[in-house]
């Protein structure tokens, strides 16, 4: 079972961060419950194929760009948080923000991204 740190760098990582659609849709069943929640400033989805077209909307309208995390990843029982950066590779990251999951039965049930301020 995965631990709540190894979780939240799936997401960023493997998930996020990952433009082949076969290696993201088996990322995204071994990270996340099937009826995951997925909250953005943009609105929320639920589900493995709602999150999955997610991803890949955000990394269609963002050729180059790839996430990074921004420090470490901290843990509170069943909540994890991990701030990132997304931009053009090799660059200064365009956008700042965090993400903040909560965890059970070792699946992310719940996932909040919030952007930082510029």
């Amino acid at each position: 079972m995965a631990t709540v740190a190894e979780l939240m760098r799936a997401n960023l990582l493997d998930v996020f961060n990952e433009r082949d659609d076969e290696r993201r849709a088996k990322a995204i069943a071994a990270t996340y419950a099937a009826d995951v929640e997925f909250a953005d400033p943009e609105g929320v989805v639920t589900g493995h194929g709602d999150l999955n077209a997610k991803a890949k909307g955000l990394l269609a309208q963002s050729p180059g760009f790839v996430f990074a995390p921004a420090g470490p990843v901290l843990v509170n029982h069943d909540l994890g948080h991990l701030a990132w950066e997304f931009g053009p590779a090799g660059a200064p990251p365009v956008v700042r923000g965090i993400d903040v999951a909560l965890v059970a039965d070792g699946v992310i049930k719940k996932l909040y991204t919030m952007l930082l301020p510029a």
